[in-house]
């Protein structure tokens, strides 16, 4: 007969095993942001802004690195030497625009040490509960400072007096290829899931495409117009297929009218990063009542 204390012993092991397998399994207890809409935003002043970073979401456990998802990034052993055993929060990065190629360096299983060479850690937090942000960020740079890694970075703050003096930030920012901005409440404490103490504020592009093609929807869009197919103002052929209503699905723009659409920069083939319907140009003639779509 098994003794009781073995018993109870048997069944912490195996309480432990399923929490730890559990969480392994599950999404990352991580601060997320919302996106900033000024007219609900407190004054600018209240904020600590910086760059928002195009690349992997990295949380450095003091042991390792997880994907917000949880899952382990293969980082190779010299680049996370460096860090301490504290919990920090940021992303892996290259470059601005590289997106896709940074993602193709750190999902691969076996980490490729000279591709990793062009790999940053961008920090942007030293998660505690109990201090503002405002305190956290002295505390991540004076962290780094100590770290005195080159691949090992904190993310630049500061503060703007106006909305006018963030947006021309952000203009010159874009305008160097940055992807937009992150403003962080000073005051506020950190903890998991989306917050209105952390904002996204990213701008879009718009351009003009005319109407060449329909590609069938599927599913509950099944009979009606699933994605564009159009050509822009430098004769790039590619695929619209978010930003419309059930309506407009059903009544698309007519072939060879003119759409106005928004994008957030360029994949590496050249293509409109996701290419969304904002309108049909107006001096086209086609404000309402778009062309049926053609049935199979």
């Amino acid at each position: 007969m098994i003794k009781l204390s073995k018993l109870l012993y048997i069944l912490s092991v195996f309480l432990y095993l399923a929490a730890f397998f559990t969480c392994a399994a599950s999404p990352m207890h991580v601060q997320l942001a919302n996106v900033y809409e000024q007219d609900n935003a407190r004054p600018i002043s209240d904020y600590l802004v910086s760059e928002k970073y195009d690349g992997v979401r990295a949380i450095w456990t003091g042991e390792k690195f997880l994907t917000r998802q949880g899952n382990p990034i293969p980082a190779p052993g010299w680049f996370t030497a460096p860090l301490p055993a504290v919990w920090l929060d940021g992303e892996l990065w290259t470059q601005r625009q590289d997106f896709e190629g940074l993602t193709s360096i750190v999902r691969t299983e076996t980490p490729n040490d000279e591709r990793w060479r062009r790999v940053s850690y961008k920090v942007f937090d030293m998660p505690d509960a109990q201090l503002p942000f405002e305190q956290r960020y002295k505390n991540y740079l004076n962290l780094i400072k100590q770290i005195d890694a080159e691949h090992i970075k904190a993310v630049k703050q500061q503060r703007f007096s106006s909305n006018h003096a963030l947006s021309e930030h952000l203009q010159a920012l874009v305008e160097a290829g940055a992807e937009g901005l992150m403003l962080h409440l000073a005051t506020a404490r950190h903890h998991s899931g989306r917050s209105s103490a952390l904002l996204k504020l990213k701008p879009y592009f718009d351009d003009e495409a005319e109407v060449i093609a329909y590609l069938p929807g599927k599913g509950k869009y099944t009979g009606m117009l699933g994605a564009l197919r159009v050509k822009n103002t430098q004769g790039v052929v590619f695929s619209v297929g978010s930003g419309f209503t059930d309506n407009g699905r059903a009544n698309p723009p007519p072939i060879g009218s003119i759409i106005t659409y928004k994008y957030h920069g360029f994949t590496n083939n050249g293509l409109p990063r996701f290419a969304s319907f904002l309108r049909i140009r107006k001096d086209f003639g086609y404000e309402s009542g778009f062309a049926e779509l053609p049935q199979p």
